[in-house]
Parts: C-alpha cells; sequence; structure tokens
C-alpha cells in the first residue's frame, strides 16, 4: 500500500474515536457486564413498577444485595423509583439499555 493510502486510513481510523462517545459507552458495557445487575435489568424490562422485595423473590436474592444494585442503576439514569406509601416501585428508564436488552432477546411479558 502507498504512503497517501496509509496515511488516509490511519486519519479514517482515527476519526472513527471522535464520532462515538467512548467513556459512556464503557461505562454501560461495565454496568451491563455484571450478572446481577443484568438480570435486575431484565426483570425490570418484563416487570415494569416492581417493589425491591417482589424484585429479590424473583431473583432469589437479598432485599439489600437488590437495592445496592438498583442505587448504582438510579445513579446512571437507568431505573427511576417511585414511592407509593411505605413501598418503593421501580423501572427501566434508559432508552439506549432498553434497546440493548431487546437485541440481547428480551422480550416485555
Amino acid at each position: 500500500m502507498d504512503k497517501p493510502a496509509k496515511e488516509m486510513l490511519v486519519e479514517r481510523a482515527s476519526s472513527a474515536l471522535a464520532d462515538v462517545d467512548t467513556a459512556g459507552w464503557t461505562l454501560r458495557f461495565d454496568l451491563l457486564s455484571d450478572p446481577n445487575r443484568l438480570e435486575i435489568l431484565l426483570c425490570l424490562h418484563r416487570a415494569p413498577g416492581i417493589c425491591v422485595g417482589d424484585l429479590a423473590a424473583a431473583l432469589g436474592r437479598s432485599e439489600n444485595a437488590v437495592s445496592q444494585a438498583l442505587r448504582v442503576l438510579r445513579q446512571q439514569g437507568w431505573v427511576t423509583s417511585t414511592r407509593v406509601g411505605r413501598e418503593v416501585s421501580y423501572r427501566l428508564e434508559d432508552e439506549i439499555v432498553h434497546e440493548l436488552l431487546h437485541r440481547i432477546g428480551a422480550r416485555h411479558g
């Protein structure tokens, strides 16, 4: 390959980095790589508005463990919570995560 063609390829490859928020996507994939968080997201996708106790029962985990994972997901804006009396319900809010879940085979109930 001649030098101008190589330089053009280098420039093209380099410009790809400006098109994508690599830090943001790295964080997304990092959060999705945890099986516990991914399973919580799958449950919220299928059963929006579920409370922590019911989510913990569905997952076979402690409420404390589920609450900690939900806190991380809420901090990223992926999940929102609504309080009704003493009960707090959760739902998936991030559209990109919603689409990613569909891409891996998640379906609505």
